[in-house]
């Protein structure tokens, strides 16, 4: 008796814990959804990842801490990661890795003769 009433605990207390998974899961998504409409970037796959978990504590008592990632693109180009940080139900933290401009070459003036292109290092001036 005492055995099966352990069980239907543990089974309760996994159920427990699988749904609360689940719930932080469909909130980070929703949230990377916002963020990327938000900063006009792509959302790509539709989910995230759930990357690392643990547990703080707070003033609220012990919490789920989880770090979520998700893929995000710039006008179709590239593949970016992102991270979510969430502490409970709230936002403790976004990382976006903005991808830099790609600044436009300069051509190099050609030499007098018109024969010969002096070589620069880049970054370096004429």
């Amino acid at each position: 008796m005492a055995t099966a009433l352990f069980l239907i605990v543990v089974f309760g207390i996994l159920a427990g814990l699988w749904a609360d998974g689940a719930r932080a899961r469909e909130l980070a998504t929703r949230l990377a959804q916002a963020l990327c409409s938000k900063r006009g970037l792509q959302f790509l796959d539709g989910t995230v990842v759930l990357r690392r978990m643990g547990l703080r504590w707070t003033r609220q008592g012990l919490r789920f801490r989880r770090m979520f990632s998700f893929d995000y693109s710039r006008e179709g180009s590239g593949r970016h990661t992102a991270w979510l940080l969430l502490l409970g139900t709230e936002i403790e933290q976004v990382v976006v890795d903005e991808p830099e401009e790609p600044r436009p070459a300069t051509p190099t003036p050609p030499r007098a003769d018109g024969k010969v292109v002096p070589f620069r290092r880049p970054g370096k001036g004429p």
